[in-house]
């Protein structure tokens, strides 16, 4: 018998990730790990970016998830990517 957390992916944060409209910066901040070689010092800015990014994420989530349209919709994703990329561009 399996539970529902084994057919579940180890990390359920991962299935989405490729989601987020910040994940270029997430990609960016690993290729620069890549490149140099796990030197975390070196890759500062792109953590920066990535952690900025986030922010505005969750910020973003917090409004449209109060509004009207909730969370649940299916044109939430598209909306907040959308608003984030407004919100990443103007600051």
């Amino acid at each position: 018998m399996t539970s529902s957390r084994d057919q579940s992916t180890p990390y359920p944060s991962a299935a989405r990730i490729a989601d987020s409209p910040c994940f270029p910066q997430y990609t960016a901040s690993l290729k620069c790990l890549e490149e140099f070689k796990s030197d975390k010092s070196k890759c500062q800015e792109y953590f920066d970016i990535y952690k900025e990014c986030k922010k505005k994420e969750v910020m973003m989530h917090n409004i449209l998830e109060g509004s009207s349209i909730g969370a649940e919709s299916e044109s939430f994703p598209v909306l907040m990517k959308a608003l984030l990329d407004k919100v990443i561009l103007v600051s």
